[in-house]
């Protein structure tokens, strides 16, 4: 198999697929302040552009070990959201399908990357008083309201692919 690893991000020929994690730890949820574009200075869900070859599941587990220093248990619900965001000229420059999944902290500490400019954990009822990107709220109000796979709470270790 032979993947295209420089797929535009920025005017791309096609829609890129990306995830991103709703993290839950004693009651908090996980949100970071962008530090790229789109949506650089806005809080959002961690989380990235899906590799070639890798699951989405194990996506999940990767970027926000690389964003937030953490490891996780991924739920199987997941919500598509989709991001279509114009240049000043109305011409498309961004377009990312996204699988917004449920996710569990297991361990290690909330570590910033280079990639985003914070990270912290969030009570839901603060969720309000953080400038996000476009439907981030909606997104986990709806995921936490959804009953989460058992099998991730069962789960332990690196790679947390709880379906097929």
């Amino acid at each position: 198999m032979q993947c295209d690893a420089g797929a535009e991000r920025q005017y791309p020929r096609h829609p890129v697929l990306a995830v991103g994690g709703v993290v839950v730890r004693d009651g908090k949820v996980l949100l970071v302040l962008r530090g790229r574009e789109p949506g650089r200075g806005l809080w959002s869900l961690p989380g990235g552009v899906v590799h070639c070859g890798e699951t989405l599941r194990a996506a999940v587990v990767r970027e926000l070990r690389e964003e937030c220093g953490i490891d996780v248990a991924v739920a199987e619900t997941a919500e598509v959201v989709e991001r279509m965001i114009p240049d000043a000229d109305g011409r498309l420059q961004y377009h990312y399908v996204i699988l917004d999944y449920q996710a569990r902290w297991l361990q290690g500490e909330l570590t910033a990357s280079e990639e985003v400019e914070d990270a912290r954990w969030v009570d839901l009822d603060s969720l309000d008083r953080y400038r996000m990107t476009y439907g981030t709220a909606d997104v986990i109000r709806r995921l936490l309201t959804r009953p989460t796979c058992p099998a991730a709470d069962r789960q332990r270790g690196s790679v947390q692919d709880l379906g097929g």
